[in-house]
């Protein structure tokens, strides 16, 4: 699903924040990504949705190499994709509904279908009655499930969530983690950056650790650095 190997990151001219990162996610994985502030998650995160481009190394994605390739052939793989981000990104001028639907119109997606799935799945992230809301209109933890339900309504093959749990109260964290946990029995690679050490304890996944650039792998409550075969 994805193999970095010997990645670089630096912004501009300074130190880079990711070095000689190595490692690769098996198709229907699950791990998270954890680390102290400023250790490189969200830069990591944004490489694996084609964000970003490492300062050097390979990475490669659905079985190709993204270097060198162009703006539409890295849009029709981002479609692949589902991304939570820290800052949610929702369409200003869209209602909840209508955000949520977007990856399903980009997708061409019959509309009676679109009606159907979106409706259903306000319904249970809570928020059925806000639907013809706007963003602006609503709490940080509301849209942060925004953000959440349309990243994965269309089902991604990989989901990317940096700190879902972070604006939500304790139910409905634990809601949209149960959610996580059944798209990853359909099949979709999940990676979950956070620092919830109880959420990563219940739920069990392997850990990743970025700490000063370098990548750490959990092996039997030993951390290995770098490691790029036969993860898990």
């Amino acid at each position: 699903m994805i193999r970095f190997e010997n990645i670089g990151l630096r912004y501009g001219i300074g130190d880079e924040v990711l070095q000689d990162v190595n490692f690769k996610l098996e198709p229907g994985s699950y791990h998270f990504l954890t680390g102290p502030s400023g250790a490189g998650k969200t830069s990591m995160m944004r490489l694996m949705y084609l964000g970003l481009e490492p300062t050097r190394g390979l990475i490669t994605m659905f079985g190709k190499n993204i270097n060198g390739m162009n703006r539409d052939e890295i849009g029709k793989m981002r479609q692949k994709i589902g991304v939570v981000f820290q800052e949610f990104r929702l369409l200003p001028h869209l209602s909840v509904f209508d955000n949520v639907a977007l990856p399903l119109r980009i997708a061409h997606t019959p509309e009676k279908e679109i009606q159907n799935n979106v409706n259903e799945l306000l319904e249970w992230v809570g928020l059925g009655e806000h639907k013809d809301f706007l963003p602006e209109t609503l709490s940080g933890g509301q849209q942060q499930r925004v953000a959440i339900a349309r990243a994965v309504i269309a089902r991604p093959k990989l989901l990317l969530a940096d700190e879902p749990t972070g604006n939500l109260d304790d139910t409905i964290g634990m809601r949209l983690m149960n959610l996580l946990e059944q798209l990853n029995r359909m099949g979709t690679t999940i990676v979950v950056a956070t620092h919830n050490q109880a959420i990563m304890n219940q739920f069990g996944h392997p850990r990743l650790m970025l700490e000063q650039g370098n990548l750490y792998v959990q092996e039997s409550q030993t951390w290995i650095r770098d490691k790029i075969e036969g993860i898990y």
